[in-house]
């Protein structure tokens, strides 16, 4: 069973991204878009800047983040 997913805003998630090394593009109203280059090539994901992300919004940008690090979510979460 997975482990339940913690309540965290947008902010702390770009945080974490850009210590993973991504690099902001743009931001537009609330929400910003990153970038990193990996070795099967550039990885963008937008990220809304809301107080609490939602769950499925959540897992969606830890699912993906975590495929192109080929890593797991839960080491994801870890790093928080």
């Amino acid at each position: 069973m997975a482990p339940k997913l913690p309540q965290i805003s947008g902010e702390t998630i770009v945080a974490l991204l850009r210590r993973l090394g991504y690099q902001t593009l743009r931001q537009r109203g609330s929400h910003v878009q990153l970038s990193r280059t990996t070795r099967s090539g550039e990885h963008r994901i937008t990220i809304p800047l809301h107080r609490t992300l939602a769950k499925g919004t959540l897992n969606d940008i830890l699912t993906r983040v975590a495929e192109r690090l080929g890593i797991s979510k839960e080491q994801l979460l870890s790093r928080l």
